[in-house]
């Protein structure tokens, strides 16, 4: 599956906000994300988050016998991994390009670098070596996949511990962790990778591009480095000319921001162990929580209830509307009302008007005749309305003139078929 295309827009925005030296999440041009550091229950595996991109790392060893033409030195493997899961771009199972490109940049930042000491991993010379195996899992690709997983290597080799061992001739021994305490690796410095994206060839420049940066970019400068300023690789791509003024730059800004990353890394090294040594809660549980299923949960606490009556009284009682919001209401008739200023209701009106046509027809039902015959004046091209009643035989014949005047006409019938 392919990863959705940038729009037009989209690139066009991107680009006026770099050539106005701003960036869409607020950050400077020499800025970081946030980055965070979790070490979980077992030693060498940890979770480094730059931003919204998070990287797995996980160390393991075993015992394996060491090269030919390295006897005594012992063996360090890196594995970069892009799941689907991280990105709709990458597939599972299939090493595309870009993963090619970050393993072996990950091998010459840390292992050509001879960050740690091989020969100190060598158990038996020419027989059995320790190898390290780094595996880096992209959890969620949000840009700078490159340094978010050298931070996770560094981080998970300095967390982790090998199991120790003793050899008598040729028997070698290896001691669980009850037995003997694991022993730390020795690591003579620490390399980071810094990545350098460059916009309009080479006219403006960003630390730290996310993933709609990468997208607009024309090329991007990787360099790796430790604390005391020694370079150990160096990697540009993209095709784009730079001069040795804008790599001298970008190398003293790289400087600063390793200091503080791995500043950083030994603060939460500090902070994991001294968590360890007193006992308390480590881990990824209790290292994230607000990335567990319950963070939303709410604990419950009590609400006296008790006088709520009375100080809703108190309330209602002060807060009386304006005179000027609600009028008074306006009665125009028995039964109606009316608030605001408008036309008065005449609904009153029409049943006192019936009841006065309810006394006419009454009187004129006691008189002695047994027929009522009512005639109006007849219009042209008008039909007779003949209603007969079975029992009485009493026929009223109805000429209505209008409309209004039938109502008054079958009213009169139902009062003369009642008798």
């Amino acid at each position: 599956m392919r990863e959705t295309p940038l729009s037009n827009c989209e690139r066009a925005f991107l680009l006026q906000a770099i050539t106005e030296r701003k960036r869409i999440d607020g950050r400077q041009t020499y800025d970081y994300r946030n980055i965070k550091i979790s070490f979980g229950t077992e030693y060498g595996c940890c979770i480094v988050e730059l931003g919204k991109t998070r990287v797995l790392g996980q160390v393991s060893c075993e015992l394996v016998a060491p090269k030919m033409n390295r006897p005594t030195e012992g063996i360090l493997f890196f594995n970069l991994e892009l799941s689907s899961m991280a990105s709709p771009a990458f597939e599972s199972g299939r090493s595309s390009e870009l993963l090619v490109k970050l393993n072996r940049l990950l091998e010459r930042c840390l292992r050509n670098s001879k960050c740690i000491d091989t020969e100190s991993l060598c158990v038996q010379a020419g027989e059995k070596v320790w190898q390290i195996r780094v595996d880096l899992h992209l959890l969620n690709h949000e840009g700078n996949i490159i340094d978010a997983a050298s931070i996770a290597a560094v981080a998970a080799l300095c967390h982790f511990r090998r199991p120790d061992v003793s050899v008598q001739g040729e028997e070698v021994t290896v001691y669980s962790p009850e037995e003997r305490d694991p022993v730390p690796l020795s690591i003579h410095h620490m390399p980071i990778c810094v990545s350098f994206a460059f916009f309009q060839q080479g006219t403006f420049l960003l630390v730290d591009p996310n993933e709609r940066e990468e997208r607009v970019m024309d090329g991007l400068l990787v360099i790796a480095m430790n604390k005391h300023r020694e370079i150990c690789t160096i990697q540009s791509s993209g095709g784009i000319m730079l001069l040795k003024d804008q790599v001298l730059r970008c190398s003293k800004v790289a400087g600063v921001k390793v200091a503080e990353i791995t500043e950083l890394i030994h603060k939460a090294m500090e902070n994991d162990r001294k968590v360890r040594k007193e006992g308390g809660k480590f881990g990824f549980a209790e290292s994230l929580p607000d990335q567990k299923i319950t963070a939303l949960k709410i604990e419950k606490s009590l609400v006296d209830t008790s006088d709520v009556e009375v100080k809703a009284e108190e309330i209602i009682s002060k807060s009386e509307p304006p005179s000027d919001v609600v009028s008074k209401p306006v009665v125009w008739a028995a039964g109606t009302a009316q608030i605001g200023e408008g036309i008065g209701n005449a609904w009153g009106e029409l049943e006192m008007s019936e009841d006065e046509e309810d006394e006419d027809v009454d009187t004129a039902s006691t008189s002695p005749e047994s027929h009522t015959v009512l005639e109006k004046p007849a219009k042209k091209n008008s039909e007779d309305i003949i209603i007969s009643d079975s029992e009485e035989e009493d026929v009223v014949i109805l000429q209505p003139e209008s409309l209004a005047k039938s109502r008054y006409c079958i009213r009169v019938m139902h009062i003369v078929l009642k008798f």
